[in-house]
């Protein structure tokens, strides 16, 4: 298991430093949210996701030391649920962008914004 040697939320940067050895991740707080653990956001099983949207803006409020394999995330929109373990954490920090991609392309094709309180209107010409 990979542990984090150094781990540091910066809250009006609205992100989370996590890093391991030489590798440092820089994880915003929004990125985090649309890919909490939770059976919330990820469901009870393959295929029961639910795809979050309108969190740009959301938070990390603080973080907490779970055991000595994760750590749970208290987020600006009262979500507080699922543990990032350290081994999530450091797939997350890995596959961001790609990650973070792939979350655009289906907010796109669900007509949802990651802006709050939006709705995608489609004009047809």
């Amino acid at each position: 298991m990979m542990t984090p040697t150094k781990i540091q939320l910066h809250k009006k940067a609205k992100t989370l430093d996590v890093q391991y050895g030489n590798q440092l991740f820089t994880l915003p707080a929004e990125f985090l949210r649309v890919h909490s653990p939770s059976a919330e956001v990820q469901g009870h099983g393959p295929g029961q996701a639910v795809l979050q949207h309108g969190k740009k803006h959301v938070a990390i409020d603080k973080i907490e030391a779970v055991g000595n394999y994760g750590l749970r995330i208290y987020f600006s929109d009262q979500h507080d649920s699922g543990i990032f373990t350290w081994s999530y954490l450091h797939e997350l920090g890995q596959n961001q962008d790609a990650m973070m991609t792939t979350y655009e392309e289906a907010l796109h094709k669900a007509d949802l914004s990651r802006e709050p309180d939006t709705q995608v209107v489609k004009l047809m010409l």
